[in-house]
């Protein structure tokens, strides 16, 4: 199915008047039409997503395990998360969901998240599908209030053992923008495929990886950049659009590495 095709789909089903509040809330939120569902997903969210202490740690990974696909061993769910379409998110062994994050599988075809073993989600980080999928490596830490978009069929995938700093945002979407007689949102959606993001990557605060960008392996992208095209793996890279600086596999004094992080 076309982008545009997914984009109308999704707005048709929460616009479309002729069904009820609630299975329009059950199709955009719960992603079930089970009542019986519904009413387990909204009171472990009533009675225990805001609580305070060791009680609600223990209560929302109880409960919590029941609404997702899968729920690994010491997962750790902090207060007031956002849950949408749990049954197509996957959770790993041993990771840290801070306060206030929201896990977003929505979508019509998508299979949604995936979220490895290890993997720690500062305090409002964001992982969203609007009809895409989002996969999370192993060990990778997420910073806070950082966001994760795959929309309209894409995919980013994340690798593991990476460092992903406060305020960064990968992926989003792109428009088409071609006609000046017609407002850019109503010309429909241009995704570019999503991105990949390797291994051991390093990206500083507020970095921007716009939708089709790509970055190699145990790269490092300096603070404020942004990731228009593909950066090779091994490099450091900085700016607006972001540039090939250094490549780490070759000499480089430590001093220059450090100023450019700092930047």
């Amino acid at each position: 199915m076309a982008a545009d095709d997914r984009s109308k789909k999704a707005h048709a089903k929460v616009t479309d008047k002729s069904q009820s509040a609630i299975k329009r809330y059950q199709g955009v939120v719960i992603g079930s039409t089970s009542m019986a569902f519904m009413v387990r997903f909204e009171l472990s969210q009533i009675l225990f997503g805001s609580l305070y202490g060791a009680a609600g740690f223990w209560f929302r990974q109880k409960t919590y395990k029941k609404l997702f696909k899968r729920v690994g061993r010491g997962v750790v769910f902090g207060r007031n998360l956002t849950i949408r379409h749990p049954k197509k998110i996957e959770i790993g062994d041993n990771v840290v969901i801070s306060d206030g994050c929201v896990l977003d599988a929505v979508g019509e075809e998508n299979r949604g998240i995936r979220i490895g073993d290890g993997v720690m989600m500062g305090q409002n980080a964001m992982l969203r599908c609007k009809n895409g999928d989002i996969d999370v490596g192993a060990r990778t830490g997420l910073g806070a209030n950082s966001a994760v978009y795959a929309t309209s069929g894409n995919h980013v995938r994340i690798g593991s053992d990476g460092l992903i700093a406060p305020y960064v945002y990968i992926g989003g979407g792109q428009y088409h923008h071609e006609r000046t007689d017609v407002p850019i949102v109503a010309q429909g959606a241009n995704p570019r495929g999503g991105n990949e993001i390797g291994d051991g990557v390093w990206m500083g605060a507020r970095v921007t990886v716009i939708d089709g960008a790509h970055i190699g392996r145990d790269t490092i992208v300096s603070a404020g950049s942004m990731v228009m095209h593909e950066l090779p793996s091994y490099a450091i890279a900085g700016g607006v659009p972001a540039r090939v600086v250094r490549m780490r596999d070759r000499d480089m004094p430590a001093i220059e590495e450090a100023e450019l992080m700092h930047a």
